[in-house]
């Protein structure tokens, strides 16, 4: 019953040692989302962050996901109710140890679901809330009885929006398209550093409304997220994207973006946050 917000950022391995990619605007993100839902949380941006470091330093993570999540408190009277204490009840939880996935060259299979992305002034998109997710897993599940790896959800005017858990690129004649925040999409953390590493490439990138017909002649599409990176498609409805596998501007986007994640590149906007080594357990 608790609404609760969340978010989800990632440890990997650098050259110099672990490093968590772009934490604070993932713990901004976190928060913003809880205020949208009305969630006080006592604690600050900076107490957050020191929390999820330290839970990956002493757990002696090289490369992990991480899942903080705010659940909203039962108020007073401990009644499950629509109306609840706006308290927040925040825990690290659901940590492991995953390796950090990296995008198929051959890329993926995808289809446009049937299934509509939340629209605007029903559940508020730009909050990463579990509750959104329920569509998600529709979109998801789909896609996986079709025999596909991903789905594609449109918004409620019929544009693209995005996947069940990622943010969507489409590729043409040199220029990147990727659909609006109007277009019902989560401001994904590894959309913006994408947009962010195509422009200093020297790739145009238009935020615009895109038409469901512009996937199936793009010269490229690709998924960008927390947990699938950089990821090309090559086929969206069983139309061939391109030349059906990995084109040479994702390819551009994946080695800078993989380059500055493992600490190959330098970190010249502060996108990773080193974690300190462990301490040894005594005997």
């Amino acid at each position: 019953m608790p609404a609760p917000s969340l978010k989800a950022c990632g440890a990997t391995k650098t050259v110099t040692g672990p490093a968590v990619f772009r934490l604070k605007e993932h713990t901004r993100r976190l928060l913003d989302s809880a205020k949208i839902y009305r969630i006080e949380v006592p604690y600050t941006l900076e107490q957050l962050i020191a929390a999820q470091v330290e839970l990956v330093r002493v757990n002696h993570l090289r490369s992990c996901y991480i899942r903080p999540i705010v659940l909203r408190g039962y108020g007073q009277h401990r009644r499950v109710a629509l109306r609840q204490s706006h308290r927040g009840l925040p825990g690290l939880l659901g940590m492991g140890q995953v390796p950090r996935r990296r995008g198929p060259g051959q890329g993926v299979d995808v289809a446009v679901s049937s299934w509509t992305r939340i629209a605007p002034n029903t559940l508020p998109a730009l909050a990463k809330a579990a509750g959104n997710y329920m569509n998600s897993q529709l979109v998801r599940m789909q896609a996986h009885l079709d025999g596909y790896a991903e789905g594609i959800a449109l918004d409620e005017s019929g544009k693209i929006s995005e996947g069940s858990g990622e943010n969507i690129f489409v590729v043409r004649d040199g220029k990147i398209h990727t659909p609006p925040m109007a277009s019902s999409v989560l401001p994904g953390i590894t959309r913006d550093s994408v947009i962010t590493l195509a422009r200093e490439l020297d790739i145009p990138v238009i935020e615009t409304q895109i038409p469901r017909e512009m996937l199936y002649i793009a010269d490229e599409v690709f998924f960008t997220g927390t947990a699938a990176e950089v990821t090309p498609i090559r086929s969206v409805d069983k139309i061939s994207i391109g030349s059906g596998r990995r084109g040479p501007i994702t390819e551009r986007l994946q080695k800078a973006f993989f380059d500055v994640v493992t600490g190959h590149a330098p970190d010249k906007h502060g996108w990773l946050t080193p974690v300190p080594a462990a301490e040894p357990v005594p005997a």
